[in-house]
Parts: structure tokens; C-alpha cells; sequence
């Protein structure tokens, strides 16, 4: 037992498994929980992960909120997000045929084609960010 009394007497410890630091105030230890205040600006992909991991992930997100490091990973799945729908945009365009030509020509048609290509790929960068 000297070695527990040891531990729960030190002022400062560090939990090993999750990282989280502590500093005993009087009979107990309270985490020592510092702001990383970073002023990421988070998008639409962002934000609709957010809503994703604290109705599906809790624990994921309740980790991201203790260590702060909230902010900083969805403004990283929003930037991979952007990148990967402007790359599947226009790859798609290129493949329906969807030119300014058209654009020119058949004005419905194309505004058509852009709805449903803006509608495919925004489901399939969605799917890839919340799996």
C-alpha cells in the first residue's frame, strides 16, 4: 500500500494511458485541463463531422474536448474534405460531358447536371468522412 499512498500523495501525475496530467488539490486530483485555443475557421464538412462524432462517437469526442484538440481536428477533416470533393467535382464534370460548350448551348441541361453532380459527390465526401 506504500506505493498507492506514494502516488495519491504527489503533487503532480500524469495519467499514462490517456495522457491527461493532474495536480492534487487537497484530497483529490483535479486534470489539469489547458485551452489550446486555436482559431481554426471550420466549414461545412467540418461542422457536419462534429455533429457526426458527438451523436455517434461520444467518447471520441469527449476525448478531442479534454485533450483540445477539438478544433484543430476538424479544421484537418475539412481541408481533407474540400480537397477531395474538388478533385471528384471535376472528375465527374469531365466525364458527364459537362463543358462551358454546353453551358452555352443548353443552359437547363447543364445547371441539371451540375445539381446532380454537386448532389453525388457531396454524399460520397460525406460518407468518407464520417466512416
Amino acid at each position: 500500500m506504500k506505493g498507492e499512498e506514494d502516488f495519491n500523495m504527489k503533487k503532480h501525475i500524469k495519467d499514462k494511458k490517456t495522457g491527461v496530467s493532474y495536480t492534487r488539490n487537497g484530497d483529490y486530483h483535479i486534470p489539469d485541463l489547458v485551452s489550446r485555443k486555436q482559431e481554426y475557421e471550420i466549414g461545412r464538412f467540418g461542422r457536419e463531422h462534429l455533429q457526426y462524432i458527438k451523436e455517434n462517437q461520444p467518447m471520441i469526442y469527449t476525448e478531442f474536448l479534454i485533450t483540445g484538440g477539438l478544433n484543430a481536428y476538424l479544421h484537418e477533416v475539412d481541408i481533407k474534405a474540400l480537397e477531395m470533393y474538388d478533385r471528384l467535382f471535376r472528375e465527374y464534370s469531365q466525364q458527364q460531358g459537362v463543358t462551358e460548350q454546353l453551358k452555352a448551348e443548353n443552359q437547363m441541361e447543364w445547371v441539371g447536371r451540375m445539381n446532380n453532380i454537386r448532389n453525388a459527390v457531396d454524399e460520397i465526401v460525406r460518407d468518407e468522412i464520417n466512416s
